[in-house]
């Protein structure tokens, strides 16, 4: 399977990511979800594993600028929903590799899962 990393390439976080990786000579894929969009069967499938709530970022910027009503996420269908309209909700980076999902950024886990 091909390590892909998912993201938005401005994202401090996921170009500290891709540095990381490149680093480690880890060769990869990368996503661009505000050029080539989201699937939503690929969010279900990572919420299974980590959960919706996990991947939904409420921490920043886009998701404190909704409105109350739309913050108001109180399950995988809803989450799915505002992830695919709004890509910035969604934690960032995620990586898919062969071991399974990481999402987020810690150096420490990457190297014990992708080492």
């Amino acid at each position: 399977m091909t390590m892909t990393l998912y993201g938005i390439p401005n994202c401090d976080t996921v170009k500290k990511a891709r540095a990381w990786l490149n680093d480690a000579g880890i060769d990869h894929g990368f996503h661009d979800y505000k050029k080539a969009g989201v699937d939503p069967d690929r969010l279900r499938a990572w919420a299974g594993q980590v959960g919706w709530e996990k991947l939904l970022n409420r921490a920043g910027t886009t998701f404190r600028k909704l409105p109350e009503a739309e913050r108001q996420v109180g399950d995988l269908d809803a989450a799915v929903a505002l992830m695919v309209a709004h890509p910035s909700l969604i934690k960032r980076p995620v990586v898919e590799h062969g071991g399974g999902l990481l999402v987020g950024f810690s150096p420490a886990a990457w190297d014990e899962a992708l080492r």
